[in-house]
């Protein structure tokens, strides 16, 4: 079994020293959790305890794997800071973020948009 580093956050006890080796705020994602549940208006009353370590993993693996193609995309501008524009056509140009294609299609380059058109995603 692989040994937690030093600099790891699990033996420092996280970035804020408050949540664990976890990144983003439990009781947060807990209360998202308990709201969002179901979909038919009705709470969830109940969470259990690994449901918001598991969420905020994949939260965390979503934000790294959305900021890596961003900043894919502002180093072959030509550039050093993300904009807006970068994070919009890292989501166009790939097929997992579609589902938020609606959200960023007016700030992308209008060539990737054309691209990812022409590939046969129509989303």
């Amino acid at each position: 079994m692989r040994q937690a580093g030093i600099y790891s956050g699990i033996l420092s006890g996280g970035i804020s020293g408050k949540t664990g080796p976890h990144s983003l705020p439990l009781a947060r994602i807990k209360k998202i959790m308990k709201k969002s549940g179901g979909g038919g208006g009705d709470d969830v009353k109940m969470i259990s305890g690994e449901a918001p370590i598991v969420f905020s993993k994949a939260c965390e693996l979503f934000i790294q794997e959305l900021t890596k193609r961003s900043w894919m995309l502002t180093l072959q501008g030509k550039r050093r800071i993300v904009h807006k524009e970068d994070v919009a056509s890292a989501v166009i140009a790939t097929d997992v973020f579609d589902f938020l294609v609606t959200l960023v299609s007016d700030d992308a380059d209008p060539t990737i948009n054309i691209l990812h058109h022409q590939n046969g995603n129509t989303s």
